[in-house]
């Protein structure tokens, strides 16, 4: 990651902690969508760091200390000393998350050095129904030792409940401020006090196209709002429609509307605008609030525009939005899809097959689909960049359990991650060069350009106020965009702690 982009994460609002998706649940919600379904508890190693009097021998004949450290641990960072000390052996430590199959598995093989080197089991659960699972396992006294959690609505509304454990009390603040930055400290706080450590960042104000079909139709990439509009009309033209766009995702559904409304807002109001509106500041019916409605609602509704129609958005689960773009009739059905970058691993090369199969071939990500950042519509406000990320939380307070936090917050965590593509760690000391998959580096170079960088602001919200706007938008694509007004009201008179 360059250091431009990690200047600029510095230097707006922290982006929120999200698996790809803006996806603010309810209590009973799920996550985002995985890959794939069914993650088999990964095996670990059974061999440990030991103290070995003997050398080892590493890749080049040379003698090296057996004793020395399997990664580098910031001198701050003591529980993680400890346990490469072999403090914890022999303990276990569980961790539930929303990642699965192949998801489930880059997650495994990242924690399988701390494993190695200290002795530590970590027992990771992935499950599909991961919200309803976690809140219920928290509210009945059998919570996990860790949880991987996307939204900061969701981390407050558990850490107001005091189920979790401040971080801020025992790890050294100095260093992980020094590696994440205010920011990420911000977005991982609540009242006060730092409750995660963040994990992976991604960008979402982007919008994939199928490379080839597009190229050879001689098209251009949009860099204005105008250019985008006139070449959705060419489209349009042409006989097929511009937009995939589906917010089918169980109690999750119409969650890709708002971050819709989201990006749109950055891009026709100062910042300020969207930050008092994600606070609850504003009203959903300020006129600046609603005119990103009533933008989005002309991309949406505009005749043709929208592959299938309010039927088709509504019906259609959004790990399968893109696939009109690689398998249509005769050619693409439709040619654009807003999302962000994890929606690569949907990308299947025959349309029939399972997308919860991790063996199922996928399309290319830089070569059969690419991606231009969603462009400005007004000047003033310049090109605008909605991300997210995911935190790691706790809810026991064990010395094994700090151990795995401070390791998940070292570049050495995350390295696996990185080699496996399309992942974006916000740690600043994780070295640029350790990036060199496609969607990474595009990633990057439209992070360190953005003029503006903000968190999903209905994330940040009230789990419950959160769910409400996700549910008013499949009301809303329903009706086509004739009820706006009624969405509108409906959302001004929740309550900011989500009750009506």
């Amino acid at each position: 990651m360059r250091r431009g982009m990690r200047a600029a994460l510095a230097a707006g609002a922290a982006i929120t902690l999200l698996a790809g998706a803006c996806a603010n649940p309810a209590p009973e919600a799920d996550g985002e969508p995985s890959s794939a379904e069914g993650n088999e508890d990964a095996d670990t190693d059974d061999s440990a760091a030991t103290d070995d009097d003997s050398a080892a021998t590493d890749d080049d004949g040379e003698d090296t200390d057996a004793g020395e450290p399997a990664f580098d641990v910031p001198a701050g960072y003591t529980h993680l000393a400890d346990a490469l000390e072999g403090a914890y052996e022999g303990e276990t430590v569980t961790v539930l998350s929303q990642w699965i199959a192949e998801d489930g598995e880059r997650f495994t093989e990242a924690v399988r050095p701390f494993e190695d080197a200290t002795g530590i089991t970590v027992q990771i659960d992935g499950v599909a129904d991961y919200t309803t699972t976690l809140v219920a396992r928290a509210e009945g006294g059998n919570p996990p030792d860790v949880a991987q959690v996307a939204q900061p609505g969701l981390m407050r509304t558990l850490a107001g409940n005091g189920h979790l454990v401040p971080v801020g009390d025992w790890i050294d603040s100095d260093q992980l401020g020094a590696d994440f930055g205010d920011a990420w400290l911000e977005m991982t706080s609540a009242d006060g006090d730092v409750y995660g450590i963040t994990w992976g960042a991604f960008t979402k104000s982007v919008v994939w196209y199928p490379a080839q079909a597009f190229e050879d139709a001689g098209y251009e990439v949009p860099t204005t709002w105008d250019e985008l509009t006139a070449l959705s009309d060419k489209i349009v033209a042409s006989g097929s429609s511009p937009w995939c766009i589906s917010v089918e995702h169980g109690d999750f559904s119409g969650w890709p509307a708002t971050d819709w409304v989201e990006d749109v807002l950055l891009r026709t109001a100062p910042p300020e605008v969207y930050d008092e509106w994600a606070a609850g500041e504003r009203n959903f019916s300020d006129p600046e609030v609603a005119e990103a409605f009533e933008r989005t609602a002309e991309l949406f509704f505009t005749d043709g525009y929208a592959y299938g129609g309010p039927t088709w958005m509504n019906e259609t689960w959004v790990g399968a939005t893109p696939l009109p773009m690689f398998h249509g009739q005769d050619g693409p059905d439709c040619w654009f899809h807003k999302q962000a970058t994890w929606i690569a691993d949907f990308f299947l090369a025959d349309p029939n097959a399972s997308a919860d199969d991790p063996e199922a071939e996928r399309l290319s990500a830089g070569e059969d689909a690419k991606f231009f950042v969603l462009p400005p519509i007004e000047d003033a406000y310049g090109t605008p960049v909605l991300g997210a990320a995911d935190q790691f939380v706790a809810f026991n307070d064990r010395e094994p359990v700090r151990a795995l936090l401070e390791f998940l917050a070292t570049p050495a965590a995350v390295e696996p991650m990185i080699a496996a593509g399309g992942f974006i760690s916000p740690n600043e000391s994780v070295p640029d060069d350790w990036y060199q998959d496609y969607s990474s580096q595009e990633s990057a170079a439209i992070l360190a350009a953005a003029s503006t960088l903000r968190d999903d602001a209905s994330d940040g919200m009230p789990a419950a106020v959160g769910s409400a706007f996700n549910a008013a938008m499949v009301d809303w694509i329903r009706a086509g965009g004739g009820n706006t007004d009624e969405i509108l009201a409906r959302l001004d008179a929740l309550e900011w702690d989500g009750e009506e």
